[in-house]
């Protein structure tokens, strides 16, 4: 795929197929990532759409440049799920799963678990008590695998912010497991 810049340019040009081409690219990561925050085919779907909806009225009515697509994409996508619960007063709340995995023995560690894909259940239930850093943190980092500086950019926090909230998140999380 051409850079994410120069399919901004082409785009701003008047080349629809450039957006084309990063939605392609975009939409699945932006569909896991909404998906592992509410667990609703549904909304999933819908908050992915909007994401993709924010990013064309933005790249149609600012001369505002992007220095981060994935970051903003990210950052919307966030801020989304964000709004979405405020407005549904579900924070925490049981939401339907879709379909359930095989479990990983309980010996793993943390990151092996996490690797492996446990449930969405066990996922769910994981996360379900973390704040909302540590779960963007937990998504962004082992499951997305994004680098450390990708994720400084979407959360708009320093590297080092970054590095101690995945150490936090994680040491929570092995928490919540043993429990």
């Amino acid at each position: 795929m051409k850079s994410d810049k120069y399919l901004i340019r082409q785009f701003k040009k008047g080349k629809a197929e450039a957006f084309s081409q990063i939605y392609q690219h975009y939409v699945e990561r932006i569909y896991r990532f909404v998906f592992l925050k509410t667990l609703s085919k549904e909304e999933s779907e819908d908050i992915t759409s909007q994401v993709f909806c924010r990013l064309l009225e933005y790249l149609v009515g600012s001369s505002k440049k992007i220095k981060s697509l994935q970051a903003f994409l990210y950052r919307v996508a966030r801020n989304l799920v964000n709004d979405f619960y405020r407005k549904q007063g579900k924070w925490g709340k049981e939401l339907a799963l879709e379909e359930e995995k095989e479990i990983v023995d309980d010996n793993l560690k943390i990151e092996e678990k996490i690797d492996q894909k446990l449930t969405l259940e066990g996922i769910k239930s994981a996360l379900e008590n973390l704040n909302d850093n540590y779960k963007d943190i937990i998504i962004l980092y082992y499951l997305e695998e994004l680098s450390v500086k990708e994720i400084a950019d979407i959360m708009e926090k320093s590297e080092g912010a970054v590095r101690v909230l995945i150490h936090r998140a994680l040491k929570e999380l092995r928490r919540k497991l043993n429990q």
